[in-house]
């Protein structure tokens, strides 16, 4: 079942779960002095008689052992490491005596004589009791609540820059402490008093910078029996609860409870908690978060020591487990330079005091598993800062969030049964550069706005198959405070964005369209992040995920901040990133953003503005260092994934492999493929030209085939071009509407043949006119049978679905595009007719031949050389057709090879060529 996400965002206090543990409301309400005592503590088990009798029974062997006064029945014992505290004799009192208040308590002076035996017997059983809240220290408790749920009320919902949300707790200021006497007597409970903590754990543990709180809270081994001590602020009272044992703890104030119990060795118990009074009192039992020992082993530590470990997600994080056959939720986080880490979240209001997190030493990182705790829950880190100051941080490994602009990070549990075995198995079967890739670009929420992600899994993979693309790439979908970035300024790398639904929902989709046969590529962003204060930057206080030097952390050109690669935490935390993507999500391919800007260290930086690396250049060492160990982390642990680099620039050897290194000194890069952003300029600047200008710009379109065996190739028309007042790919053409679209076919076919892979953005497949805009998506109704102009849109749409079918069907377009061999010009230089031609070969040398005439003339028998083993062609593809919206200039009949020596080739054949029109021709027969 899928988890309900939150109603309420993560600073709303009510938006606490029902059976939290905590209070209905912050604190209970002051007691009158009329209002009864709370009820003395009681065992439960045998008859509570004949234990009585039991202990009267050993009580003057104990007298005698310890030589303590008469009527005292359990002496108080100095815990392990500390000094005993003088021993005072507690005054005899009656039920009344026990409502003076908080001050005359605090004040008086331990002057009663020995109690005699009635005395001493009411004496152990008023100690057994919750200690009595005073007026003066609930209302103090009051206070500080209402002051804590008013800074939580008021803070600023997330948006790109969002404030963040600090934890408030509760002032040590506003309780009165409760001296706890150092000799009690408890004919029940056998409860003694605590040795008090120093004031300096005191302080450490309740301002939340301890690095040790379980040396402090839980239960201990002490001198005479065992140390129980429990932090909780808002509790009337806390009892320890085992076989036979209730046991009310003591109040020692600023709400801890502490107590020793005469025990051989530590029971297994729980905490039974008390909050409020009257008859809003109620208890809540549970485990002890500070009984367990780390959740974590040692090997995940030293791996995350290492920045080697490759399932990071699975160590670090908030995680649903089983721990020492207890239930409950593991929580950790990587914060060297904190003071102290709590956990702050729904479950206790947002304020972290009861849950101070562990250091593991070295490795900085910082853990607590507290029990009862499932899926669903928000929860953010409170993280005592270097300079004491403190921080309310999302999880940096959260694999769910709130939905913006709330941002707290989710608890969650996955419960997908993928049914995608069949596509996991066949997709490693052959290398994805010897197969067809042709890529449908999707920005998920602006797709079919207002769908979810299951919404789209019914209706997605049916368009995309329908169109016959074998691939679909998602721009990000990891977590993002903004809409208007696109996903490309990222806050949860581990998160889908939930404003589509759950991760599992997320799943659904990925799983609905690798059963249509269709892979899925997904945008992922480790160039930089944003400055939100409650997510990365400097998340611990000072610069961690970023780099330490300013000019090298801050991106000069998106105002956010990259990542420091040179350090191995961070480095860690991105491999494993995208090997969580492929393997978790089935991923089947990583489109890297922002390469170029990772690889040089004077990427939009001005002289002055940057430092050459050791070797006095202006390659960044540390981020060719990552991407190589990320690209060979994947194709090793993900079989059949395709990693692909949007690099910009002329770095050598993007898609060569790591260990091969080039003539700059080098290793590759490691990617599978590379945008050919040259191609795309080049291309797209030709096409912007009217026809009868064009012949001066013929290079343009000729120039990638210079280099176009340099690198693995995908000849990209993303969402970068048809934004911003770039224009639509239609709306770039010259001529009027009936040429904008003949122009856009031709296009279209001249892409589809080029060697490289193929990838066209959503709405560019009908002719969409109008730039595209994340808030309302493709213009849909251009498809609408009732606008007159429909049959425009969809002639464009039905070519799409065309060349998808024969490039699908035709080895020679694909099997041979890192091949040279599998490329030829026919012509590439009649710039005078505005025509290119060519022949494409796959690897039985079958051809292709492509002629593509970018003139608005129709060119008769336009002469073409041809390989001289094909007697007769036939025509496959025109643009020109009918059917797609042109004027049906085809070549119907067969075209018969001729012994006319033309274009260096034996024989000839003379076509007719359409206007504006790309033609396909393939051997007869």
């Amino acid at each position: 079942m899928t988890p309900r996400p939150p109603s309420r965002p993560s600073s709303d206090p009510a938006a606490a779960a029902p059976d939290a543990d905590v209070p209905p409301t912050f604190l209970p309400a002051a007691r009158s002095e009329d209002e009864q005592d709370a009820p003395p503590a009681q065992r439960t088990g045998p008859d509570p008689e004949a234990e009585a009798a039991a202990e009267r029974a050993v009580e003057p062997a104990r007298k005698t052992s310890r030589a303590k006064p008469a009527g005292a029945s359990v002496t108080d014992a100095p815990e392990a490491g500390e000094a005993a505290a003088p021993a005072a004799k507690k005054p005899a009192q009656k039920k009344a005596g026990a409502k003076k208040t908080a001050a005359k308590k605090t004040t008086a002076k331990a002057t009663a004589k020995t109690p005699d035996k009635t005395s001493a017997k009411t004496s152990a059983r008023t100690t057994a009791k919750a200690p009595a809240k005073t007026p003066a220290k609930t209302t103090a408790r009051t206070s500080a609540a209402k002051k804590t749920t008013a800074a939580r009320s008021s803070a600023p919902k997330a948006t790109g820059t969002a404030a963040s949300r600090t934890a408030v707790p509760e002032p040590a200021a506003a309780r009165t402490a409760v001296p706890a006497p150092s000799t009690s007597s408890d004919s029940k409970g056998g409860v003694r008093a605590a040795s008090p903590l120093g004031d300096t754990d005191r302080g450490r543990l309740l301002s939340g910078t301890h690095h040790d709180p379980h040396s402090l809270l839980g239960a201990h081994p002490v001198r005479g029996g065992v140390l129980f001590r429990a932090l909780r602020p808002y509790a009337l009272s806390v009892a320890v609860l085992a076989k036979g044992l209730r046991a009310e703890l003591r109040d020692e104030g600023d709400g801890l409870f502490a107590g020793v119990l005469p025990l051989s060795e530590i029971p297994d118990y729980q905490l039974v908690i008390t909050y409020g009074e009257g008859p809003d009192a109620h208890e809540v039992t549970t485990h002890d978060p500070y009984r367990f020992l780390p959740a974590i082993g040692e090997l995940d530590l030293h791996l995350i020591g290492e920045g080697r470990h490759e399932e990071l997600w699975q160590a670090l994080g908030a995680r649903v487990m089983e721990h020492e056959g207890v239930t409950g939720t593991r929580f950790t986080v990587w914060a060297p330079n904190a003071q102290g880490v709590r956990v702050a979240g729904n479950m206790n209001y947002w304020d972290g005091t009861v849950y101070p997190m562990r250091s593991l030493g070295s490795t900085g990182v910082w853990e607590l598993f507290i029990p009862g705790l499932g899926e669903g829950e928000l929860y953010k880190f409170d993280i005592a800062r270097p300079d004491g100051s403190h921080t309310l941080r999302i999880d940096p490994m959260a694999r769910r969030t709130e939905c913006p602009p709330a941002n707290a990070s989710v608890i969650d549990v996955t419960r997908h049964e993928w049914g995608d075995a069949e596509w996991m198995t066949r997709r490693a079967e052959r290398p994805v550069h010897t197969s067809p890739l042709s890529v449908y670009e999707v920005h998920l929420p602006s797709w079919r706005p207002g769908l979810s992600y299951r919404e789209l899994a019914e209706q997605l993979p049916a368009y995309v198959k329908d169109l016959g693309f074998t691939h679909v790439e998602l721009m990000p979908v990891a977590e993002h405070p903004f809409g208007g970035s696109w996903g490309y300024q990222v806050t949860g790398f581990y998160a889908p964005t939930a404003r589509l639904g759950s991760p599992d929902d997320f799943k659904y989709l990925i799983d609905a369209l690798h059963r249509a046969g269709i892979g899925v590529i997904m945008d992922w962003v480790p160039a930089h992040f944003p400055r939100d204060d409650w997510a990365l930057a400097e998340f611990d206080g000072r610069t961690l995920y970023e780099h330490e030097d300013p000019a090298r952390a801050a991106h000069p050109d998106w105002g956010t901040l990259e990542f420091d690669y040179g350090r191995t935490e961070v480095r860690n935390f991105l491999v494993a990133n995208a090997v969580y993507w492929c393997s978790e999500f089935h991923i089947d391919g990583l489109r890297v953003d922002a390469v170029a800007s990772m690889l040089y260290l004077d990427y939009s930086r001005e002289h002055g503005e940057w430092t050459p690396n050791e070797h006095g250049g202006r390659e960044n060492l540390d981020a060719v260092d990552f991407l190589q160990e990320m690209n060979a982390t994947v194709y090793r642990r993900c079989p059949g994934v395709v990693t692909i680099a949007e690099e910009s620039t002329a770095w050598d050897g993007v898609t060569r492999a790591t260990h091969h290194v080039g003539p700059g000194g080098f290793g590759g890069l490691g990617f599978g493929l590379k945008w050919n952003m040259g191609w795309m300029h080049d291309s797209l600047e030709y096409m912007s030209k009217e026809p009868v200008h064009r012949k001066y710009h013929h290079n343009e379109m000729t120039f990638s085939m210079v280099y176009a065996y340099s690198e693995n190739y995908v000849l990209p028309i993303s969402h970068d071009e048809v934004v911003h007042g770039k224009r639509a790919l239609v709306s770039k053409m010259p001529g009027d509407w009936w040429q904008q679209r003949a122009n856009h076919r031709a296009y279209l076919g001249f892409m589809w043949s080029h060697p490289g892979k193929q990838l066209l953005f959503m709405g560019q497949e009908f002719a969409q006119g109008a730039e595209w805009s994340e808030g309302h998506g493709p213009d849909w109704w251009l498809l609408d049978p009732a606008y007159s102009a429909e049959p425009d849109h969809r002639g464009v749409r039905d070519l799409v679905r065309e060349l998808n079918r024969l490039y699908s069907a035709t080895p020679a377009l694909w099997e041979r595009d890192t091949d040279p061999g599998g490329f030829s010009w026919i012509d590439g230089g009649a710039w005078e007719d505005n025509v290119f031609s060519f022949v494409r070969y796959d690897a039985d040398g079958d051809p292709l031949v492509a002629v593509c005439n970018f003139s608005p003339v129709v060119r008769h028998e336009y002469r073409l050389g041809v390989p001289e083993n094909v007697p007769a062609w036939r025509e496959v593809l025109n643009t020109d057709e009918e059917r797609f919206g042109g004027s049906g200039v085809t070549n119907t009949n067969p075209l018969k090879s001729e012994p006319v020596p033309y274009h260096g080739r034996a024989v000839s054949i003379a076509p007719v060529l359409p206007p504006l029109a790309t033609v396909w021709l393939r051997p007869a027969g």
